[in-house]
């Protein structure tokens, strides 16, 4: 049966350092989540890529779900990705790519999804995005990239994914799928560190005008008043949405910045990391403060964040502009 990456097996497969359990976020979203190890299974360094999470900015009601930009993805490693147009079944869409040795980036839910077991497996349906290593379609087996790893589904779930289950006459839902092509030529390390440069320096440039933390911040306790009078499940999402999107995405940026291994980045590291933790910590006020309805210690809980990020934006500034 065809493969991606041949010899990836699900029982042995070791997760990215940058999933290790001893970050404080080990897991950030689907997306970036599945690059990282994609990206580690084709023999390319997913530290390279993060520059983009400069970009990251508050839209209200949400942080920027943070997403590696496809040109970057070129760039830095010459793998194209663009969207797969899906007029069959999904199934032999995917077998088709597969075969030609590009991996498919499809939108499934998490509810047929094993690995999610204790958060969504079996409970909740939820949109996520896996990468296809291999599929079989006889005997209904489906090995892929997710999240902070690499799985294996099979029988009814594999039904499930591909909602072969549907009552007659039924439409099924045509997910959005990207394809990623890989270089034929190996890609060097001094052009991914060369290009990972020059990106850093872009995505400083296309920074929020603001501090987004800041504006976060002016309306979090509001919000927070509104997330207690809805069930608690609700609480997970919205800390999901802000919280752990700001926060995971400025310990990928300490990653990145560590991985240039050079001094002048020393300070900027720390005040990534500051704003990290600092929304890890907040996270738990926001449980607290929802389960107790006491919403006054929320309106300073994230000054230090606010803080580090203008620190960390003007210790960028001055090496970088």
């Amino acid at each position: 049966m065809a493969s991606v990456f041949p010899g990836l097996d699900p029982d042995n497969y070791i997760p990215h350092a940058l999933h290790a359990q001893e970050r404080m976020w080990p897991e950030t979203n689907c997306y970036v989540d599945l690059w990282i190890e994609v990206l580690s299974a084709a023999g390319f360094v997913p530290e390279a890529m993060l520059g983009f999470t400069l970009t990251q900015d508050f839209e209200g009601d949400q942080f920027t779900f943070f997403k590696v930009p496809l040109e970057d993805l070129e760039q830095l490693y010459g793998i194209r990705v663009t969207e797969l147009a899906i007029f069959d079944t999904v199934e032999n869409h995917v077998c088709e790519q597969i075969a030609r040795g590009r991996l498919c980036l499809v939108e499934m839910d998490s509810f047929f999804m094993p690995d999610t077991q204790g958060v969504g497996y079996r409970q909740e349906h939820g949109k996520t995005t896996v990468g296809v290593n291999r599929l079989d379609t006889t005997n209904r087996v489906m090995d892929y990239f997710h999240n902070g790893g690499f799985f294996r589904l099979e029988g009814d779930d594999f039904d499930g994914v591909f909602q072969r289950n549907l009552s007659e006459g039924t439409l099924p839902f045509l997910p959005y799928t990207e394809f990623a092509k890989f270089p034929k030529a190996p890609i060097s390390a001094a052009h991914q560190r060369e290009t990972a440069t020059a990106l850093l320096r872009r995505h400083f440039a296309r920074r929020p005008d603001g501090n987004p933390i800041a504006e976060f911040a002016s309306v979090f306790p509001k919000q927070v008043e509104a997330v207690a009078e809805r069930p608690f499940g609700y609480f997970h999402k919205y800390a999901f949405n802000t919280l752990r999107q700001f926060g995971a995405n400025f310990e990928l940026l300490a990653s990145h910045l560590a991985w240039f291994d050079e001094p002048a980045y020393r300070s900027a590291i720390a005040e990534a990391l500051k704003i990290s933790e600092c929304a890890k910590t907040v996270q738990f006020q926001l449980a607290r403060a929802v389960t107790r309805k006491k919403f006054d210690p929320l309106a300073t809980a994230l000054d230090p964040a606010i803080a580090a990020w203008d620190r960390l934006m003007d210790d960028l500034g001055q090496r970088l502009t």
